[in-house]
């Protein structure tokens, strides 16, 4: 399908790898110009010369901390007028509520949900002025399912769902998308880490510990980032017009309700 975007300019935020990458790599394939984000040099320009080659398309690297003002500045200054903006952050490390500090939950707060909000509101004047605009926003499918040890995350995610459920409608009129996308377990650097983490605790190998988790998935395996990255590509092209304060959840059927 031919997603009528080519020559559109995206911004991908954290994207010098997994999901984020993948939202990248499906972008430049549709022929958009891709600014892509990180804060380790030596992985963005890797990243930024391997989409470019693959695509055959402008991607610009922009290393930068986007929780900082001078981080946005940045990536704005690179892309000052995105047709196309894709909000990622990661989340917090597991740790019980209790052991939070206030400074913990605040820092939780600005990651997952701030952020991404100031982003919006810095690009979302021209978009409204130029009839177009796609936001996609990578939260978790822990919005709908919260985890145990992930409620800071689940928190500011569900807090970021709320507030711009909102302010979709108020740009619906003027060719202007906000969604969100849900993932659940994909395979990915940050699912191996936590893979690990749970060999370790429960004596086991991280095969043995990757068999487990997959098990509990209906559909008996991980998700693959591509298919990510083209669900995100679908809800930020020219068809997608219709579809805005939604929650897209892909994570296998893990999640059992019919909403």
């Amino acid at each position: 399908m031919n997603l009528g975007i080519a020559g559109r300019r995206a911004i991908v935020c954290a994207s010098s790898r997994g999901l984020g990458k993948a939202c990248a790599r499906a972008l430049a394939e549709a022929g958009c110009e891709v600014v892509i984000n990180g804060r380790d040099p030596q992985k963005l320009e890797a990243a930024a010369a391997e989409l470019s080659a693959t695509a055959g398309v402008k991607v610009i690297p922009v290393v930068a901390d986007l929780a900082t003002p001078e981080g946005q500045q940045a990536l704005l200054a690179a892309c000052p007028a995105p047709d196309i903006l894709v909000n990622n952050n990661g989340g917090p490390p597991p740790r019980d509520f209790r052991e939070l500090t206030r400074q913990q939950m605040i820092d939780g707060v600005v990651a997952n949900m701030v952020v991404a909000i100031e982003l919006i509101q810095k690009v979302i004047g021209p978009m409204t002025e130029r009839k177009f605009g796609r936001i996609v926003n990578i939260t978790s499918g822990s919005v709908k399912m919260p985890l145990a040890g992930l409620d800071l995350s689940s928190g500011a995610r569900a807090g970021l769902t709320a507030f711009l459920a909102g302010v979709s409608r108020t740009v619906a009129d003027k060719n202007v998308t906000i969604n969100n996308i849900l993932p659940g377990a994909f395979d990915t650097d940050r699912l191996k880490s936590v893979l690990g983490n749970t060999a370790k605790q429960k004596g086991i190998s991280v095969d043995e510990a990757a068999a487990a988790r997959a098990a509990t998935i209906p559909a008996k395996r991980f998700g693959d980032p591509d298919e990510f990255g083209a669900a995100c590509a679908f809800l930020c092209s020219a068809h997608a017009g219709y579809i805005t304060g939604q929650n897209l959840l892909i994570d296998g059927g893990v999640f059992n309700g019919a909403f």
